[in-house]
């Protein structure tokens, strides 16, 4: 196996398919993944813990506490924690923070994919590849009704898409780091894909860039 050094960088809306996308990727290639979303997360969790007080030296120094194995703990995915994240995560210094993590993740590792909503923009502008989830707001809305069921039975699919419409909106118009497809970035709409479909066309794509850098590997 030849030394390969690989980035790719992973955009997209709640509910496309970007999680489900990169997970395969990591798992198919041997690419170590991380999920931004989870640092805001965890910085949320830590915020609430500390009474919802925070200020720009506790998440300096939170941020510095961050390991992976912390990003994967079941605390960090209640309604509460869910929340708050989405408030956090458009606030410049918080954003700077966690930045440096990110960094150091794309150095220690030859082989990376990173998903959120920023990644080709501002984290990995030179990624070998990036790729941008896109999908229909009714489908995305049948995608989450089970999940958003689970905090509220009574939820209604009407209800779910107008949320994930507001969270598209908003993370498409924030101030800081908002969701770009850039210049480059490789579209991937996956309203009517299949999992199966989906990994087929992911698989592809992946393969063809790596032979492409680095001939058949």
């Amino acid at each position: 196996m030849k030394n390969i050094f690989f980035s790719i960088a992973v955009d997209g809306g709640s509910a496309s398919g970007k999680t489900t996308g990169s997970k395969f990727i990591s798992k198919k290639f041997n690419f170590k993944l991380l999920s931004s979303g989870k640092l805001y997360r965890y910085l949320s969790y830590k915020i609430i813990k500390n009474n919802y007080i925070y200020s720009q030296s506790f998440i300096k120094n939170q941020s510095k506490k961050i390991t992976l194995k912390k990003l994967n703990d079941k605390k960090l995915y209640t309604p509460e924690v869910t929340g708050l994240a989405s408030i956090i995560e458009k606030k410049k210094f918080i954003r700077n923070s966690i930045k440096q993590f990110q960094k150091n993740f794309i150095k220690k590792n030859k082989k990376v994919i990173i998903e959120g909503r920023d990644i080709a923009s501002k984290i990995m502008p030179n990624a070998d590849l990036k790729i941008y989830f896109k999908c229909s707001v009714k489908e995305k809305a049948k995608r989450r009704l089970k999940d958003f069921k689970k905090i509220n039975k009574k939820i209604n699919l009407k209800e779910v898409e107008k949320a994930l419409k507001s969270r598209d909106f908003s993370d498409k118009n924030r101030k800081e780091s908002p969701l770009l497809f850039v210049k480059g970035a490789v579209l991937v709409d996956t309203t009517n894909l299949t999992i199966n479909m989906m990994e087929a066309k992911l698989f592809k794509l992946v393969k063809e860039r790596l032979i492409n850098k680095y001939g058949n590997i």
